[in-house]
């Protein structure tokens, strides 16, 4: 932030149209944040500091008025000098407004940072190095105090700057302080040297510096001694910002951090087809946007060209971005990015080493080759072929692609944790549904499947994540491996941020995220506890949607996602019928009589009435986007209607209509669970949709205080993998004979039935099941629900070495579980294999090392 620079210079003589567009919008901007600033207190600052106003005025000149001098032979000092001298005691003021993120940043890498110390135990006299590159008046180190202690943390921190200016601030911020530990070095960052000033990469501090021997044909390590470097809105001001950049890879240690906050404008079609990025969540600016922000901020000569961000993330590995907008003052793009070396894990990794790491993170995922790169082309992949044919996946293929062009690995690699695995966010699969989850909570009973399952240490479990829910029960039965399946990004998301918080939050926190859905400090949690927890697209999709969390105006979690229309369709209902009052009642009600009394009576006329029905409810509409129904589940429920007594019987009392049909499927699944679940104490499902919260007496599993001591101990959830793909997808890659337990939902109800009822091997669902069959080892069981009492679908298990066996049948008055939704369940178990046989295990463990030998050799 103390650099100037920008690699074209203001025209001389000729104003041109976007300067003098820029120059106005300027104006305009600085009259808001002059409004917005006047209205906020200053904070005691350094004594030489001017008073707001004077600093606002000498921004204004400097920034608007005052000519940048090209300084004396191209002197970068001087020009910096001319326009810092003035303004360097207003600087702090004055920037507040502007250079947003910066706190967001450091509280990243302090959570990065506090991570890697607890991880490895690290004592308190750990020698901690950090570099601020472009530091200006020591702002960011002072602020890096609110999230660890500055004078203790780091035993050495270097403020390195251009500028003299500025570094006099600095330094008498840091005698002010009192902090001994930090140098203030007025040097061009291309230069500065850490050895010069501690001994060895790693080794003590010197008293005096000591100038290492360097020039061009004396190359620098691949690596130094520090364990933070950080660079807040200096990159932008730069000129020679490729030379800088490549210096930080000297100064970075093995394993250390890489913290920027900066201004950036950027098109989505600049970046869409690279996979290091860590995501594309809010990285797009439209054309009006990137045109207006360049020429603005080129007034300043700061530079907002792409290939600033761009050159960063090629030259390092992303651990995680952030694309926001600066809403105080027009909203300005800006980014953080926290980054690392792009080989990862030390800097002794032998290829070896990184291939082991990378199989360890792609085992057992879905294969899928790049668009842009044929099977088989080059040597390594043809070297993988042969030797582990089986395990090969997307993330180890895309990671071998960017091993072999010199690119970063995928941003996934680069985690924290092996949860999550690689996908790619940009294919039509994933992008259809608009970066929004349908469920915000499982419809699933979660107590039913535990009984149903009875999971064991043995077991290896593969279901569909929806909110996540079920998937955490299945794990606090600490089953092998548990893979968790689903094709929508956010969904997986969602389950990520609770598997984090199981891992970084105390049981009072997580309560208060996922038992009441609402949590004011939400997003200063995400920063400085879950961050480190997180994927990048992950991160950054809470990041961007915390407001569900802290929106004072907002209902939290549960009245989010595609599920939140059904809510508040029956919150709408309630109102209009009046009968809000007697859903307090309802949940009030201590017997399950007071509770079918005020449900007949007051609720039930509404909620039921054939109005509300015929109008919302049989809507295909609504059924799709509210409770996830697809048409083929659609056409499986009018099946079972127009077949059943209520239409065939000797006195017919509903017609053969959609409307009919979907009515009386409401009825057979509410009724049943007024009649014999106790919504206030023991069914979470339906005290959610009536209250958008939890209960601490009535909720999932997974919520309670014994579920947060398990699942919160270290390696709890170490065999959780998460995919974001299709089943098939997934199923087709996992090792043949390897699962134990499938559980798919009601996934099949989506297929489409053969076309000839035969069993063709040409339907999907008959392709799934040999899939299925393939993966799941002698008597592995699939367990299922399905809106049909026996879905079509069981004829084609039956046909493909399965033994279908119903486990819930919702007959008219009965309950399959708590939520009742479906009208049947089902398991079926594998009682023979399909030919050709299901093999074993094609690589043994013991081969495994073979694969490290064979890249290491190429």
């Amino acid at each position: 932030m103390a650099s100037l620079g920008g690699n074209i210079s203001p025209p001389e003589s000729i104003i041109s149209p976007q300067i003098f567009v820029a120059g106005i919008a300027g104006v305009v901007f600085f009259s808001i944040g002059l409004y917005q600033l006047s209205n906020k207190p200053s904070q005691d600052g350094a004594p030489e500091e001017p008073s707001l106003v004077k600093s606002l005025l000498l921004f204004c000149y400097s920034c608007f008025v005052k000519p940048h001098s090209r300084g004396a032979k191209g002197s970068q000092q001087v020009a910096l000098e001319s326009f810092y001298a003035d303004q360097a005691g207003a600087y702090d003021v004055t920037r507040k407004a502007l250079l947003k993120g910066r706190e967001d940043m450091l509280a990243l890498a302090a959570a990065q940072l506090r991570f890697k110390a607890e991880k490895q135990e690290e004592s308190a006299a750990k020698k901690r190095i950090w570099v601020d590159v472009g530091g200006g008046t020591g702002w960011n180190i002072e602020a890096m105090s609110e999230f660890v202690n500055v004078p203790e943390f780091f035993s050495s921190v270097y403020l390195v700057d251009f500028s003299p200016s500025l570094c006099e601030v600095a330094r008498k911020r840091f005698v002010r302080l009192g902090w001994t530990n930090v140098k203030v070095i007025c040097q061009d960052a291309r230069k500065f040297r850490l050895e010069d000033y501690e001994n060895g990469p790693s080794g003590g501090r010197t008293t005096t510096p000591t100038r290492s021997s360097s020039g061009y044909f004396t190359p620098r390590p691949d690596h130094g001694g520090a364990d933070l470097v950080t660079m807040s809105y200096s990159l932008s001001m730069i000129p020679d910002y490729y030379s800088v950049i490549d210096s930080l890879s000297c100064l970075l240690s093995p394993n250390g951090i890489m913290g920027v906050v900066d201004f950036y404008v950027q098109s989505k079609t600049d970046v869409s087809f690279r996979n290091y990025t860590g995501g594309m969540i809010g990285r797009h600016v439209n054309y009006l946007g990137r045109t207006f922000w360049r020429a603005w901020f080129d007034l300043d000569r700061v530079a907002l060209e792409p290939g600033r961000r761009d050159y960063l993330e090629y030259r390092f590995g992303t651990i995680l971005t952030g694309n926001l907008r600066n809403s105080v003052l027009g909203s300005i793009p800006y980014y953080i990015w926290l980054g690392c070396h792009k080989k990862p894990f030390s800097s002794s990794s032998l290829p070896h080493e990184i291939i082991e790491r990378i199989d360890a993170l792609a085992t057992e995922s879905p294969y899928l080759f790049p668009a842009n790169k044929p099977k088989g082309t080059d040597a390594l992949t043809r070297a993988i072929e042969r030797t582990a044919p089986e395990i090969r996946s997307k993330a180890f293929d895309a990671a071998v692609g960017n091993l072999s062009a010199n690119l970063p690995l995928p941003s996934f690699f680069y985690q924290n944790h092996h949860w999550r695995i690689y996908y790619d966010d940009q294919l039509e699969k994933h992008t259809q549904f608009n970066d929004e989850y349908i469920y915000a909570f499982t419809w699933e009973d979660s107590r039913v499947d535990a009984s149903l399952l009875n999971l064991g240490a043995d077991d290896v479990v593969l279901a569909i994540t929806s909110a996540g829910d079920n998937i955490l029960s299945y794990a606090m039965q600490s089953p092998a491996r548990i893979h968790a399946i689903d094709l929508n990004p956010s969904q997986n998301h969602l389950l990520e941020l609770k598997v984090a918080a199981f891992t970084a939050l105390p049981y009072e926190d997580f309560w208060k995220i996922f038992g009441d859905g609402k949590h004011p400090d939400f997003r200063s949690l995400l920063l400085s506890k879950l961050s480190p927890h997180l994927s990048s697209r992950a991160f950054q999709y809470w990041l961007d949607n915390a407001s569900i969390f802290t929106s004072t105006r907002g209902r939290g979690l549960y009245d989010t996602g595609g599920s939140k229309h059904a809510i508040r369709v029956f919150r709408w209902v309630s109102r209009i019928f009046g009968c809000r009052k007697a859903v307090e009642e309802l949940l009030a009600a201590k017997t399950l009589a007071e509770q079918r009394t005020i449900w007949q009576s007051k609720i039930r006329p509404a909620l039921l009435s054939p109005l509300v029905s015929n109008l919302v409810v049989s809507s295909e509409a609504f059924l799709w986007a509210a409770l996830g129904v697809p048409k083929n589940q659609l056409a499986m429920i009018e099946s079972d209607h127009a077949t059943s007594k209520a239409v065939t019987g000797p006195s017919p009392t509903a017609k053969n209509t959609r409307a009919h049909a979907i009515w009386h499927y409401m009825v057979n699944t509410l009724d049943p669970v007024i009649e014999t679940t106790h919504i206030a104490s023991d069914n979470p499902y339906y005290h959610v949709c009536l209250t958008g919260a939890f209960a601490p007496d009535c909720h999932p599993d997974y919520l309670s205080r014994d579920a947060h001591a398990k699942l919160s101990t270290p390696g709890a959830l170490d065999g959780l993998r998460i995919h974001t793909d299709e089943i098939d997808e997934v199923i087709a890659r996992i090792s043949p004979g390897t699962l134990t337990v499938a559980i798919v939902m009601d996934s099949m109800d989506w297929f489409t039935p053969g076309t000839n009822n035969n069993h063709s091997n040409n339907n999907t669902a008959a392709q799934q099941i040999r899939k299925l069959n393939r993966a799941l080892q002698m008597g592995g069981r699939v367990l299922l629900r399905s809106a049909a009492r026996e879905p079509w679908y069981i004829r084609e298990f039956e046909a493909h070495g399965f033994v279908g066996k119903q486990v819930g049948d919702r007959e008219p008055g009965r309950c399959i579980d708590r939520v009742n939704m479906y009208a049947g369940c089902w398991v079926c178990a594998k009682v023979e294999n399909l030919p050709p046989p299901t093999p074993g295990l094609e690589v043994e463990m013991g081969q495994q090392p073979v694969l490290g030998e064979d890249l290491l050799r190429l």
